[in-house]
């Protein structure tokens, strides 16, 4: 397995931030296998959507419906409505594999790899791609 951790900056409120790139230059090169896509954080996500459309301002007004900061929930520290933020890895997963055939992502032609981080709270976030060939 190949592997690198590296660090997004945020924008310090809810953004979807496109990874597609620096993914396709990670497993340029490395053959046939499995990119495995994680973020070790409780509060944010990975997703393939299409991005530059108004989908992923659409995902994240999605999720302010499903998850609203408010005070609701129970846990409190942080901003406000910062559990909600705690609950979003139950429906955006904090990884994602996508197949690559001789160094080249199988994605659609209109998906991209995204981090979702609706959590105001933090500037920056750890990634980790992992190739398995």
């Amino acid at each position: 397995m190949e592997t690198e951790l590296f660090t997004v900056a945020t924008p310090g409120h809810s953004a979807v931030i496109d990874l597609t790139a620096r993914a396709e230059a990670f497993v340029d090169g490395r053959g046939d296998g499995l990119l495995s896509v994680f973020v070790p954080h409780a509060t944010a996500g990975v997703a393939i959507i299409e991005v530059g459309a108004g989908s992923d301002s659409d995902l994240l007004d999605a999720i302010e419906v499903l998850l609203p900061r408010d005070d609701r929930w129970r846990h409190r520290h942080g901003s406000p409505g910062h559990g909600a933020d705690h609950v979003l890895p139950a429906f955006v997963s904090p990884s994602t594999v996508v197949p690559v055939i001789d160094g080249e992502l199988q994605l659609g032609v209109w998906q991209s790899i995204v981090l979702v981080d609706p959590n105001a709270d933090n500037r920056e976030r750890n990634v980790r791609f992992s190739f398995v060939g």
